[in-house]
C-alpha cells in the first residue's frame, strides 16, 4: 500500500512539473503571442525556449562584421539590426521574444510619451538582474518608488543650479591638463576617444567625489570590465537556479569585480569621514558629501545605498559624455564649416580666456551641434520599461510582465519625423529648439530619456561637453586621420570600436 501511495505521489508530482514546464515554456508564450496578434501586433514567431535571441545574435554578428563609410551616419541597421529589420517588416510596434520574455518594441511618439510619462506608475523601469545588477546595484538610475524619490531629490540638489556652476572650474582644470598633454600631438595623429574617457573620469571624480582620477582609476577599470560583461551577457538565456549549482568563469569574475568596486568605494567613504570638513555633519558640497550627510542624519540611507549611488554616478557620469564628445569631434572633423562656425562663436564669447558658466549657456551654435550629435549617435541606443499589471497603452491591452523596448536610435533616425535627410549632420535642425526640430514631437528626441526618469546628469553632461569642446576649439583645428575606421558598436554605450583618430592643427 505504501509503495502504491508513494508511486502515485511521484507520478502526480511529475505530472505537475511537466504541466508547469509546458505552461511556462510553450503555452504562456503562445497565449501572449495570440493576444497581441488579435490586437494587430505582429512579430517574429516565438521559438521554443530561446525565443528570437539566436536570430538577434546572428543579425548583430553580421551587421558589425563590416566597417562603414566614415561619412555615413546611417547606423540604425548596424547597431540594432533586429529592430530595424522587424520594424520594416511588421510595423511601428511589434512583439519579439527575449528567451521566454515578451518584449513590445514601441516607436510611435504618442505611445512613447505615454510610457515614459509613467502616470499611475503603469510603466516602471525593469528590475535589473545578473551582471547589470552587479554593475549598477539599486542606484538612482534603477531604483523605484520612495527610494528613487529620495535619492533623486538628493542628486538633483548636487547636479543643478548654482551647485552645477561651481563645478565648471574643476572641469576647466581637467581640460587644461588634457590639452597640455596634447601639445606633443600637434600636426600628428591622436586617438581622442580614450583621451575623453580619461578626461570625463577625472571630471566626475573631482566634481562628485573630490578625488583625482588616479584615486578612482581602479574603480573605473573594474566598472569597465563589468560593463563589458554586461554587453557580452546581454543575449545569453539563463535558466533559474543554474548559477546556484554551477558558476561560469564570467560569473566568478563579476562577483570579484563587484566586491572590488564595493571595497574601493568604501575606502573613499571612510577617507572622507576621517577628513570631515569643519562642523559636525559637514562632509563637503559634492555628491559624496551629500550622501554622507544623509547617512549621518538618522541613517536615512545605508552604506550599501551610498555604494550603489557612487557606482551609478561613476559609470553614467563619464560613459555618456565620453560617447558624446567622441562622436561630436568626429562630426566636426568631417564638417569643417560647422567646426569654423563653432570656433568663431567660442572666440567671440571667450576669446582665449577660459569658458564661464554664463557664457556656456549662451552658445547657441554649440548647443545645436551637440544636440545633432546626440540625435545621430545617442549614447544609449535603447531603454526598457515594463507593465507590472494588466494595463492599457493607447488602444492596446498589455498583459502583466510585458516588457517595453524603446529605442532612441530608432525614433531619432526616423525619416517620417526628421525628414529624408535624417542621416545627414544638420545642426540647423535645432536652431529653433527641440519641439520645432521634431515637428512638435519632443518625445522623438530621447538621448537622455523623457519624463520623470530623465537622466539627472543631463545638464552636467551638456556643460562638461561644452567646456571641453570650447577649450579644444580655442587651440586647434582638426581633421579626420586617414587611418580612421568608422565602426560604431554598442558596448554598454554607443562607442567607436577603433576609437576616433584625428590630426591636430594648432591655430
Amino acid at each position: 500500500m505504501m509503495i502504491i501511495i508513494l508511486s502515485s505521489f511521484l507520478f502526480i508530482s511529475l505530472l505537475i512539473i511537466l504541466f508547469w514546464i509546458f505552461k511556462k515554456l510553450w503555452w504562456s508564450p503562445i497565449r501572449v503571442q495570440f493576444l497581441m496578434r488579435s490586437q494587430g501586433i505582429q512579430g517574429p514567431p516565438y521559438k521554443f525556449l530561446y525565443g528570437n535571441t539566436k536570430e538577434i545574435v546572428e543579425m548583430k554578428k553580421d551587421s558589425i562584421s563590416k566597417s562603414m563609410d566614415y561619412l555615413s551616419h546611417d547606423i540604425f541597421p548596424r547597431i540594432l539590426p533586429h529592430v530595424f529589420s522587424w520594424k520594416n517588416l511588421y510595423g511601428e510596434s511589434f512583439l519579439y521574444w527575449y528567451g521566454l520574455q515578451p518584449e513590445l518594441v514601441v516607436t510611435e511618439p504618442e505611445l512613447l510619451k505615454e510610457i515614459l510619462s509613467n502616470r499611475n506608475n503603469n510603466f516602471p523601469k525593469i528590475d535589473l538582474e545578473g551582471y547589470s545588477k552587479k554593475l549598477l546595484g539599486d542606484g538612482v538610475s534603477s531604483s523605484k518608488g520612495e527610494k528613487w524619490t529620495k535619492m533623486r531629490k538628493l542628486a538633483n540638489h548636487v547636479f543643478h543650479g548654482e551647485s552645477l556652476k561651481s563645478m565648471v572650474p574643476m572641469m576647466i582644470m581637467s581640460c587644461e591638463t588634457m590639452l597640455e598633454k596634447w601639445k606633443i600631438y600637434e600636426e600628428k595623429e591622436i586617438e581622442v576617444f580614450e583621451e575623453f574617457r580619461i578626461l570625463t573620469s577625472e571630471i566626475i571624480s573631482r566634481t562628485a567625489f573630490g578625488s583625482s582620477y588616479l584615486e578612482g582609476k581602479n574603480i573605473f577599470q573594474m566598472l569597465m570590465k563589468l560593463a563589458l560583461l554586461v554587453s557580452k551577457d546581454a543575449l545569453k538565456i539563463k535558466f533559474p537556479g543554474i548559477s546556484q549549482i554551477w558558476k561560469s568563469r564570467d560569473e566568478i569574475e563579476s562577483e570579484k569585480l563587484e566586491q572590488g568596486i564595493r571595497d574601493s568605494i568604501t575606502r573613499i567613504i571612510k577617507k572622507r569621514e576621517e577628513e570631515k570638513i569643519g562642523e559636525e555633519h559637514n562632509f563637503g558640497s559634492d555628491f559624496l558629501g551629500k550622501l554622507l550627510e544623509a547617512y549621518q542624519e538618522d541613517y536615512r540611507i545605508s552604506v550599501e545605498e551610498i555604494v550603489d549611488e557612487c557606482k551609478t554616478i561613476y559609470l553614467a557620469g563619464h560613459e555618456t559624455t565620453t560617447s558624446l564628445l567622441g562622436w561630436t569631434i568626429l562630426l566636426l572633423a568631417t564638417n569643417k564649416n560647422w567646426q569654423e562656425k563653432a570656433r568663431k562663436e567660442v572666440l567671440e564669447s571667450f576669446g582665449q580666456k577660459v569658458p564661464t558658466a554664463d557664457g556656456l549657456s549662451r552658445l547657441k551654435i554649440m548647443n545645436m551641434i551637440v544636440e545633432e550629435s546626440l540625435r545621430l549617435y545617442p549614447p544609449v541606443p535603447f531603454i526598457k520599461r515594463k507593465a507590472n499589471k494588466k494595463v492599457e497603452l493607447g488602444k492596446l491591452t498589455l498583459p502583466p510582465q510585458m516588457q517595453l523596448y524603446i529605442s532612441p536610435l530608432a525614433v531619432q533616425h526616423d525619416p517620417k519625423i526628421w525628414g529624408e535627410d535624417v542621416h545627414i549632420f544638420k545642426p540647423e535642425r535645432f536652431a529653433e529648439g527641440v519641439v520645432k526640430a521634431t515637428n512638435n514631437n519632443p518625445v522623438a528626441f530621447l538621448p537622455f530619456g523623457y519624463g520623470p526618469r530623465t537622466c539627472l546628469g543631463l545638464n552636467f553632461a551638456m556643460i562638461e561637453a561644452k567646456v571641453t569642446l570650447s577649450m579644444i576649439l580655442q587651440r586647434y583645428m582638426f581633421t579626420v586621420s586617414p587611418s580612421y575606421v568608422h565602426s560604431p558598436v554598442q558596448l554598454f554605450m554607443l562607442r567607436p570600436k577603433h576609437g576616433v583618430k584625428i590630426i591636430l592643427h594648432k591655430i
